[in-house]
């Protein structure tokens, strides 16, 4: 079977990889949104580290024959199964399970505002990990993200103590595990790490629920599963994540994590535009947020592009 490309070794002039990578920015941003409210119903009555646990297993269990039928049973079995399991448990695992503890603590609009330091988390990490230096151009499109995130969520009052804290952990965990799985496993194609690396969070959440029962906690659900339930549990799992990981994954790829971690600003955007086409009202505000956020992603872009 043929090598998938690598998209890191792409130019980064190349427009195409650009608009490529933006595009699949948002639409990994469109289908993650869709989890929110998915994750608002389970949470009435699933405890979060198990829902986190039952999301990710459902997810390695649809991703993981996808990736053997795609790549075929040599990419799966020479993959760095050590280093992906471990990073896919810190990041995705632990991360996934701060972000929906955050939003079952406090509301999905606090979580959403907190988003908006994706970015800024994101340019930490590249400066750190690869000295990225930050340009004029970089700069205002960082600014203009962060706005347009607070105008898009309302910028209303943001609930202090344990869900912030934990909304925050999970921002910085899934950019550092995104740039991670980009770079650490350049030969695999993004659906393939993907996997590698949420199987590594389905593991880490696995023995936590299964550690916080066995010490006496009730990690079950308060009501019974029945088909609806495990139909939105089959969404929130698909789209919500499946989806999402492996467009996310493959934007980072031609963007880097730090311009990709952008479109995530724009996610309470997208809501809206569920919202209303479920029969909901139009929110103006959310739409000029969004539209502040484009004009940050395309000048960072243009600023990095041409060493402003």
């Amino acid at each position: 079977m043929s090598q998938v490309p690598d998209p890191l070794l792409v130019p980064a002039s190349n427009r195409s990889t650009i608009v490529s990578g933006n595009m699949l920015a948002m639409g990994s941003m469109i289908a993650w949104s869709m989890g929110f409210p998915a994750a608002d119903i389970l949470l009435q009555s699933w405890p979060a580290q198990s829902l986190v646990a039952l999301r990710l297993a459902v997810v390695t269990a649809i991703l993981l024959p996808l990736w053997v039928l795609i790549d075929g049973p040599r990419a799966v079995m020479g993959a760095r199964w050590g280093r992906g399991l471990l990073v896919g448990g810190i990041a995705f695992g632990f991360g996934t399970y701060l972000l929906v503890l955050a939003q079952s603590i406090t509301d999905a609009v606090t979580v959403a505002i907190i988003a908006s330091t994706c970015p800024l988390a994101a340019v930490i990490i590249e400066m750190v990990c690869e000295g990225r230096r930050l340009t004029k151009g970089f700069i205002v499109g960082l600014f203009a993200t962060l706005i347009g995130g607070l105008v898009a969520t309302g910028g209303g009052s943001m609930a202090l103590g344990l869900g912030a804290l934990a909304a925050t952990g999970s921002c910085f965990l899934f950019c550092w595990g995104s740039f991670l799985t980009v770079r650490d496993f350049p030969s695999l194609s993004p659906i393939g790490r993907s996997t590698l690396t949420l199987a590594g969070g389905c593991l880490s959440m696995g023995a936590l629920t299964l550690g916080l029962h066995m010490w006496g906690v009730d990690v079950r659900p308060t009501s019974t599963v029945d088909l609806p339930e495990i139909q939105l549990i089959l969404f929130y799992a698909f789209a919500g994540m499946a989806l999402s990981q492996v467009m996310w994954v493959a934007s980072v790829g031609r963007l880097g994590v730090a311009v990709a971690s952008f479109h995530i600003n724009i996610a309470p955007f997208y809501v809206m535009v569920l919202v209303y086409a479920l029969g909901g009202s139009w929110d103006l505000q959310a739409a000029l947020g969004a539209g502040i956020v484009a004009f940050g992603v395309v000048f960072a872009q243009k600023g990095s592009a041409t060493g402003v």
